[in-house]
C-alpha cells in the first residue's frame, strides 16, 4: 500500500466493509427469482449428463429425508469464479467475466468447465495437489523441497497425456529401481527412506482410504484391522532400503517381514485376505496391479471420494482417507454410483469433474437462505473454503494483469520464490479448507506484505495502470473493471455508490490531482484484494 494510502487506513477499510462477503453469514432469502436448472429436455444426452442427474436424485433424497429446502443456484459470476479456483487455481480474468455473463449459450456452464480442463493451469494445479498428498512431509524436509518441483513436473507430465489415475497410481508405485539410475517417481519411496511399515501406512491411507498405521503395534482398537494386516501389506515393500540419503536398493525377491517385538514372520498378502502367487514377480508391482485394478473395492470409492472432496471442500465420507465402519459415508449409494462410474470411464478424473459441475448440487450458491441448510454434509449449499496459497498467490497476480494461461510464469519457482513464501505462509492447519482461520502473519501479509504493496503500485500492478490511463472510462466505469478484476463480478450499486465517493473526496474535488487519484484507486484494489470475498472460494 502507498504511504499517501496508509495515511487513511482507516477509510480504505470502510470501503472494505462495504464487500465484506456476505455469503459465510445467514441471509435472507433474496428477492429476485431463484435461478432454476436447465430444463432436462434441453440438457445435452450424453454420461456426462447422466451421472450429474443421478448426483442430484441421491442428493435430493437425502433432503427430502431431512426435511431439508437447499439453496438456489449460484449466479454465472459465482459460477465461473468457483470454476476457475476449482479447476485453474486461480480467478477468472476480466475479459473471461465479461464473456462469459454476456453468453447467452445455455450450456455455457459445461462448456467453459470443458476449456477450463483443456487449459494448462487444471494440469498445473492437479500436479500441485497430487504431489502435497503425495509427499505431505516435503515441508518439513529441506531435501525434499528441492526434489518435489521435478515430482510436480513429472506428474504433470502423465496427466498431460491423458492415462487415467490408476496408470498414474501403478505407475508411481511400481517404478522401477535401477543401479546408478533414478526416477524421480521414486522420491515417493525415498521420502520414506523405503520403510516397509511407512510405505504401507501411506500407500493404505491414500489409495485405500485405510488408517492401517493404526494396527502397526497391535490390533486396531476400533476397525476390524489386525496387527498381521499391516504387517502383510508391509511385506510387499520388504526388499527394499533406503537411507537418509534417498539412496534406494531392492531384493525384489524378498516378500515376507518379521513382525518386530515377536518371532513371526509373514507373507505379502492383500487387505482383502488374499495372498498372491510372488515368486518371479516384484512383489510392488503385484501390489500395484491388485491395488489400482477396477475390481478393487476400495480404490475407485477413495478416488472418487477425493475428487469429490476437492470439488466441496467435504467428502461423502469425511475425512476422505478414513473409510472405516464407524465412519460411513454421508450418501452411501451415490458414492457407489460415482466410483462405478470413474472405474467404467477407465479412472478419467476429467469426465468424473465434468458430471460433478454439471450437477445442481455443485452449482448451488453458497449463501445460506434457510437454517436446514447448516450441515455441510447434505450438500444444501456450496461450502465456502479459504484459497491455497498457490491459489491466492496466483489470483493476486492475476488481478494485476500479470496472469498467462500457461502457468503464471513457473509454479515450480526456488524455495525463496515469492510463491513458495505465499504457499509457505498461508498453508492452512486446518483439517477441512471451510475451518481454515486467518492468521495475524496472514493478515500482515495481505494487509501491507510485499506482494500486496506490488498490487496497489500503480507501476507494478498493469491493471491498475491501464484502467488509470483508459480516458474513455468514467470513475464508475473503473471501479466497475477493478471489481471485475478482483471479486469476478459487477459492483452492487451501493458499493459502486460509496466507492466513487471515497474517489471524489480523495481527489478533494480536483480531478486533475494525479498522485491523489492515483493513491484513492490503489485503496479501492487494496480494499477488494483484503475483502473476504476474494481470499475464499465460494
Amino acid at each position: 500500500m502507498s504511504q499517501s494510502g496508509r495515511n487513511v487506513i482507516g477509510k480504505a477499510v470502510l470501503v472494505a466493509a462495504s464487500v465484506v462477503w456476505s455469503a459465510r453469514l445467514p441471509v435472507a432469502v433474496a428477492e429476485e427469482p431463484a435461478l432454476q436448472a436447465p430444463d432436462s429436455a434441453d440438457r445435452p444426452d450424453d454420461d456426462v449428463a447422466r451421472l450429474a442427474d443421478a448426483i442430484d436424485a441421491h442428493v435430493e433424497a437425502a433432503w427430502r429425508e431431512n426435511e431439508v429446502a437447499p439453496a438456489p443456484l449460484a449466479d454465472d459470476a459465482e459460477f465461473l469464479r468457483r470454476a476457475s479456483l476449482d479447476l485453474g487455481g486461480r480467478i477468472p480474468s476480466a475479459w473471461e467475466v465479461r464473456e462469459f455473463l454476456a453468453d447467452d449459450d445455455p450450456h455455457k456452464r459445461r462448456l467453459v468447465v470443458d476449456r477450463l480442463l483443456e487449459n494448462p493451469l487444471f494440469y498445473s494445479q492437479l500436479a500441485v495437489k497430487l504431489r502435497m498428498r503425495l509427499l505431505p512431509q516435503a515441508g518439513a524436509d529441506l531435501q525434499l523441497q528441492f526434489q518435489f518441483p521435478q515430482f510436480e513436473v513429472w506428474l504433470r507430465h502423465k496427466l498431460v497425456a491423458d492415462i487415467g489415475y490408476d496408470e498414474l497410481v501403478r505407475d508411481l508405485l511400481a517404478i522401477p529401481f535401477k543401479e546408478n539410475e533414478r526416477d524421480i517417481a521414486a522420491i515417493f519411496y525415498s521420502a520414506r527412506q523405503g520403510k516397509p511399515e511407512d510405505l504401507a501406512a501411506a500407500t493404505s491411507r491414500l489409495f485405500l482410504g485405510v488408517r492401517l498405521e493404526c494396527a502397526q503395534c497391535h490390533d486396531h482398537p476400533f476397525a476390524h484391522w489386525k496387527q498381521d494386516d499391516f504387517w502383510r501389506q508391509a511385506a510387499f515393500f520388504a526388499g527394499m532400503e533406503g537411507d537418509m540419503f534417498g539412496r534406494l536398493t531392492e531384493s525384489p525377491e524378498t516378500h515376507t517381514i518379521q513382525i518386530p517385538d515377536s518371532d513371526r514372520v509373514v507373507e505379502a498378502a492383500f487387505l482383502n485376505g488374499e495372498t498372491p502367487e510372488l515368486i518371479g514377480r516384484n512383489p510392488r508391482e503385484v501390489f500395484a496391479d491388485w491395488l489400482a485394478d477396477s475390481a478393487n473395492p476400495y480404490f475407485a470409492r477413495v478416488a472418487a471420494n477425493r475428487v469429490w472432496a476437492e470439488l466441496f471442500g467435504v467428502g461423502i465420507v469425511d475425512p476422505a482417507d478414513d473409510f472405516d465402519e464407524s465412519n460411513p459415508p454421508s450418501h452411501p449409494e451415490l458414492l457407489d454410483q460415482l466410483a462405478s462410474d470413474f472405474a467404467a470411464h477407465e479412472f478419467d478424473v476429467s469426465f468424473l469433474i465434468r458430471a460433478i459441475t454439471a450437477s445442481r448440487t455443485y452449482q448451488l450458491t453458497s449463501g445460506q437462505t434457510d437454517p436446514s441448510q447448516l450441515n455441510p454434509r447434505l450438500f444444501a449449499r456450496h461450502t465456502a473454503r479459504a484459497l491455497s496459497g498457490d491459489q491466492l498467490y496466483d489470483s493476486l497476480v492475476q488481478a494485476m494483469g500479470a496472469g498467462n494461461d500457461r502457468g503464471f510464469a513457473n509454479r515450480n519457482d526456488d524455495i525463496d520464490s515469492p510463491r513458495n513464501r505465499f504457499r509457505e505462509l498461508f498453508e492452512s492447519q486446518a483439517d477441512h479448507p471451510a475451518e481454515s482461520q486467518t492468521t495475524i502473519l496472514q493478515a500482515l501479509a495481505m494487509m501491507n506484505g510485499q506482494t500486496v504493496q506490488s498490487a496497489t503500485d500503480v507501476g507494478q500492478n498493469r491493471t491498475l495502470a491501464a484502467v488509470l490511463e483508459a480516458d474513455f472510462f468514467t470513475d464508475p466505469e473503473r471501479i466497475e473493471a477493478l471489481f471485475l478484476t478482483t471479486l469476478s463480478r459487477f459492483p452492487q450499486p451501493e458499493e459502486l455508490e460509496r466507492m466513487t465517493a471515497y474517489i471524489a473526496e480523495r481527489s478533494g474535488g480536483h480531478p486533475e490531482d494525479t498522485a491523489a487519484r492515483v493513491a484513492a484507486f490503489g485503496d479501492v484494489f487494496w480494499a477488494l484484494i483484503n475483502s473476504s470475498e476474494f481470499v475464499v472460494n465460494h
